[in-house]
């Protein structure tokens, strides 16, 4: 989140010119890293496995993070910072871009390191914010050059409306985080050849074409038990699957997550889950019980529909029966409307 930094590549030589012909982003000599603070004292680090970018010839600058590759050394605790925190079944990617000033490095042929400040767009979780840093670029050789952060950056999870995925992650976890991380990257940047793909190229590629790193860190074929239960456990923690108020007709916003539990349902096979659906107190018990067991229904007639046996699925409705929160405050009765994933056998 950050990455942006690494817009700042020096000139193969005087006569070329700055960017001439581009520079791209070296992932295997690279890396980007974050750390959260966690009761006040345990310090976390943590990164991504998957980013690419890359500076165009007029020094426009482009990093693509792909946040299914976040990369905390645990699986389940993976699995938290994508579905409760990144939410990346709905925001996948975070892009960073910069406009680099090639004045700024016209003297870095002769000085070989330099600080400069640079300012750069984040857009993460459907938010755009600007940031004002310095970072350190240093000339390895006519075409090589690393780009490093000098200190580390302050990105508050409330600037990019994260601030809810913190809070779920307190809960999963049972911790207190600080609501703010702090990143630093070391890039290192490789001028193109001839006929190299350009990063403005590359930002016109259709969507369909990009790299796919979604679940880069994630184990490829079926989940083990344990595994099975960890994601189903997180995914009832979520909070995004939607209906209208008094209504159990699937809200589209939902389908992003559904797809989602499709694929683990899917790498999960002999179990059978229960789709549970849970109310708030307003209302009747009995109307809420009603209305529980409709949505778990809609859920399942869901997961029915993209091949899901349903001989896999059991529907229940426990309407206002087991509150998870207190239900005298809107945050309580928000937090018991909700769908649960168990596995039953």
């Amino acid at each position: 989140m950050f990455l942006a930094l690494s817009m700042l590549l020096p000139p193969a030589n005087a006569e070329e010119g700055f960017f001439e012909r581009g520079w791209t982003l070296q992932r295997d000599a690279s890396s980007l890293r974050f750390q959260s603070v966690k009761n006040l004292t345990k310090v976390e680090s943590s990164g991504f496995a998957e980013f690419e970018g890359g500076i165009d010839e007029a020094g426009n600058a482009s990093i693509r993070i792909f946040l299914d590759s976040v990369d905390t050394k645990i699986d389940l605790r993976n699995v938290r910072m994508r579905f409760l925190f990144f939410e990346t079944f709905q925001f996948p990617e975070a892009l960073i871009t910069a406009k680099i000033d090639k004045a700024l490095l016209t003297d870095l042929p002769v000085l070989k390191r330099k600080i400069i400040p640079l300012t750069f767009t984040m857009n993460l979780h459907g938010n755009s914010r600007t940031y004002d840093t310095e970072v350190a670029v240093t000339l390895m050789s006519d075409d090589l050059a690393a780009v490093s952060t000098t200190a580390p950056i302050s990105v508050p999870a409330a600037d990019f409306g994260l601030d809810g995925g913190v809070k779920k992650l307190e809960e999963a976890a049972n911790v207190v985080i600080v609501p703010s991380a702090t990143v630093s990257f070391d890039f290192v940047f490789a001028r193109n050849g001839d006929g190299k793909e350009t990063v403005a190229e590359a930002e016109t590629t259709p969507p369909a074409t990009q790299p796919a790193a979604a679940k880069a860190l994630e184990p490829e074929g079926d989940f083990d038990l344990d595994a099975c239960k960890g994601r189903f456990e997180i995914l009832s923690r979520t909070d995004n699957i939607y209906f209208p108020s008094g209504s159990a007709r699937l809200d589209a916003r939902s389908e992003p997550l559904l797809n989602s539990l499709v694929d683990i349902i899917s790498r999960c096979p002999g179990l059978k889950i229960e789709v549970g659906g849970h109310t708030d107190s307003d209302g009747s018990a009995g109307a809420n019980m009603r209305l529980s067991d409709r949505r778990a229904a809609a859920v399942t007639q869901y997961l029915t529909s993209k091949n899901i046996p349903a001989e896999r699925i059991v529907s229940v409705g426990y309407g206002e029966t087991r509150p998870v929160a207190s239900n005298d405050t809107p945050e309580g009765k928000s937090r018991n409307r909700r769908i649960e994933f168990v596995v039953v056998e």
